[in-house]
């Protein structure tokens, strides 16, 4: 993207960093709607200042899936890590 400074794509990626879910934390924000937005809105806006309209179609797939965890229509899809249980 032109005019842009070094410095504001720090901020955007500083942003980022803090938005996004950390490992120790996914349990307990894993459902929280607004969070899951912020951090797809955040990785969007990096996305857009980094890499321009070569990556409108990564950064729209953000926004839409920003959109359905505020419109209650997206859900997480449960912890990979502990796998299906059976009964």
């Amino acid at each position: 993207m032109q005019g842009l400074s070094e410095d504001q794509v720090q901020l955007a990626e500083t942003l980022q960093r803090h938005l996004a879910i950390k490992e120790r934390d996914w349990h307990r924000l894993k459902s929280d709607r607004h969070r899951r937005a912020a951090e797809q809105l955040s990785a969007a806006l990096l996305l857009l200042l980094r890499n321009g309209s070569q990556a409108d179609g990564d950064v729209l797939a953000l926004l839409e899936s920003a959109q359905r965890w505020i419109k209650r229509e997206q859900r997480d899809p449960g912890c990979p890590d502990h796998g299906s249980r059976s009964s």
